[in-house]
Order: structure tokens, then C-alpha cells, then sequence
């Protein structure tokens, strides 16, 4: 379920994530006026940002309160995500493949301004979609809580914004990764499979130990006996393989609304209700992209809105009929408030095909 968590300090980089790149992080600020985007002093204005050269930067100033934990957290696939990291400083960087090549994003606070910097070929397309990136396209006025708990949470998270990236393939292929698995297992295989087939994230990101995440075509070189190294059983790697093959049909369901969206990934064999509201949720901002078919989501809004916590995915759709539109709004809200049931169940054991 997008943004049950909220990202945690960085662990320091590991000896071989560094190994070979002496860059430090930058800690180059962004300044100017307003939404302006523009090179550092040093660098030419009309040349895009080079992987290891000065940055493009921007300042944005929200005009709503903004909690860059809350708001960037579903974008973070474990602890250790190869693709995510945030510093002790509060800095988020995050490291994608856009439609004009690898980019690296870093984003921080600087009193009521955002400043972010971004580098590599897709540092000017990440600038330009930072404002939706941080919820600026959301609407959480939209949002009328009728229950008490969705009233407080919200009232005391008011910095909850959905984002959207405009990406679809990379919320997609780590969802399919999700799939009937623990976390911890669809965290390792992520991790696994884009620091073996990506590539180094542009910038001074070495001792972060930052990667992009390999284009279709790298997804789809990878060999079967690597995706078995990962632990990622045949069922989910061929639907990840039929993914890329169309990729580019993917990525159009970004600017679609909703219904078709949702339709548009669902062609492909293997993707279901769970994965496309899972992967619509990030890409595409969808407040009403609620996730049916998880095996603990209906449990905790039954247990929050109904005393229920047996709710079943109907029982769950029937709670949150009030919060049509904004579904998965009140579910964040949910899982936000802290009333999750207790555990009575031992925990899912994770799987293992590597030795198989």
C-alpha cells in the first residue's frame, strides 16, 4: 500500500557502493526567485546538466503546508533502495529514468522554499515536473472526512500531499515485484536487479550508492537464471518482461484518467486491480486509485472505520463509499492514524527459489 511508511535516515554507504567514484555530495543550495530554473553561475545556460558537472536547479514555494517525508515516502522500496535515499540533513535524492534519459533529483527544504537540484539528461524534464512531483496538481480540499479518526489524522498530517511522477514503468515493475511476497523479499529483489542492470546514478550521488534503474530493453536482457538469483519466481518475471515489451503504450496511461488508466495496464497478462492501483497511486497521483486485493488493507480499514478488522475487500469498498474520489486519500489517512489491529497470525515466511 503506497505510503504505509515514511522514509528512515540513510544508512552510510557500503564500501563497494563508493568504491571508484570519489565525488562528495554536493551541497550546493538553489537560489533565485520563485518557480525560475536555471543552471549554477558556472555553467552554460542553453547546455543540459552533465552527469558529473554542475546542476540545473529550481526553487518552488508550496502554497499549502508540505511534508516531504509524507509526501515523497511511497517513492521509497525499502530502507535500502538503490533508487531513494534520504540524508540526515532532511534532503531527499532520487534517482529514475525519464523520458529523455537517467536523471538524479535532489529535493530540500529551505524555510517556506523547495530547493532542488537535479542532474544528467532528464535533470530538466525531473525540474519541470517538481511542483506535480510534490502534489501540487493534488486536491485535498476534495477530501471531506466523515469519519472522527480520518478527521484528526488529517488534521494533524496536513503536509499530506499525493504525488505524481509521471512514470508509470518505474512504479510498475517494483509492484510486480510485490506480488503475493513479503516486502522484505520484493525489497531485496529490487535491489538485487538495479544495481546488477542499471547504472550509476548521474551527479555526486557514489557515496549514496544511487542507481537508475535499466531502460526496457536492459529489463528486458536480463537472463532467467538472474531473475532466479533474485528470487523472482517465473509468473512475475514474464510479466514484467510483457510489461517492457510495450513500455511505451505503458507510459501513456500517466495522463489518463483514471478508469482508462487502470483498463491500459490491465491488458497485460499478470497485472491486476492490485498492481495498477498500486503503480496509479505514484504515477499518476490518483486519489481514487484504492488497492483491492491486498491481504492486509481491508483488515485495517475494517478495524478503523467499523471495528471489523475481518473486513473483507467488500466490506472495505463499502466503508470508504462516502470517500468516492478520494479513496485512496482516506485510506493513507488510515494507515497514517496508527489504529492498525494487532497482530495475530505469525508473520508470512519468505520464500526462497534460489536454491531450488
Amino acid at each position: 500500500m503506497a505510503g504505509r511508511f515514511a522514509p528512515r535516515t540513510t544508512r552510510a554507504a557500503l564500501p563497494h557502493q563508493a568504491a571508484g567514484r570519489g565525488a562528495a555530495v554536493s551541497g550546493a543550495g538553489a537560489s533565485g526567485a520563485g518557480a525560475s530554473r536555471r543552471q549554477s553561475a558556472s555553467a552554460s545556460a542553453s547546455a543540459p546538466a552533465s552527469p558529473e558537472g554542475p546542476p540545473l536547479t529550481r526553487e518552488w514555494t508550496p502554497q499549502a503546508p508540505l511534508d516531504l517525508r509524507l509526501v515523497l515516502g511511497p517513492l521509497r522500496r525499502g530502507p535500502a533502495d538503490p533508487t531513494f535515499r534520504m540524508t540526515g540533513d532532511g534532503t531527499f535524492w532520487r534517482a529514475t529514468r525519464t523520458p529523455a534519459g537517467p536523471g538524479t533529483l535532489r529535493i530540500a527544504r529551505h524555510g517556506d522554499r523547495i530547493a532542488a537540484a537535479a542532474w544528467g539528461p532528464g535533470a530538466d524534464w525531473l525540474l519541470e515536473g517538481l511542483p506535480a512531483l510534490l502534489g501540487a496538481e493534488d486536491d485535498p480540499d476534495a477530501f471531506v472526512p466523515r469519519h472522527r479518526l480520518l478527521a484528526l489524522t488529517r488534521h494533524r498530517r496536513p503536509g499530506l500531499r499525493l504525488l505524481r511522477t509521471g512514470l508509470v514503468l518505474e512504479s510498475l515493475i517494483p509492484s510486480v515485484l510485490e506480488q503475493k511476497v513479503t516486502t522484505d523479499e520484493a525489497y531485496r529483489a529490487w535491489r538485487h536487479l538495479v544495481r546488477r542492470f542499471g547504472t550509476p546514478a548521474p551527479g555526486p550521488t557514489a557515496d549514496l550508492g544511487l542507481h537508475v534503474m535499466p531502460d526496457p530493453r536492459g529489463w528486458a536482457m536480463i537472463p532467467s537464471w538472474e531473475w532466479h538469483k533474485a528470487n523472482v519466481d517465473a509468473k512475475r518475471s514474464s510479466t514484467i518482461l510483457r510489461a517492457v515489451r510495450v513500455a511505451r503504450r505503458l507510459e501513456e496511461a500517466a495522463t489518463m484518467p483514471l478508469p482508462e488508466a487502470l483498463t491500459r495496464l490491465q491488458v497485460i497478462p499478470g497485472i491486476g486491480p492490485w498492481t495498477a492501483a498500486e503503480t496509479l497511486q505514484r504515477s499518476n497521483g490518483a486519489a481514487d486509485a484504492v488497492t483491492v486485493g491486498d491481504l492486509h488493507l481491508p483488515g485495517i480499514v475494517g478495524h478503523a472505520l467499523a471495528d471489523n478488522r475481518d473486513a473483507d475487500d467488500e466490506e472495505m469498498l463499502r466503508l470508504l463509499t462516502p470517500y468516492e474520489g478520494q479513496r485512496h486519500r482516506a485510506t493513507r489517512l488510515i494507515l497514517l492514524s496508527g489504529r492498525i489491529p494487532a497482530r495475530r497470525a505469525p508473520r508470512m515466511q519468505p520464500g526462497n527459489i534460489v536454491n531450488l
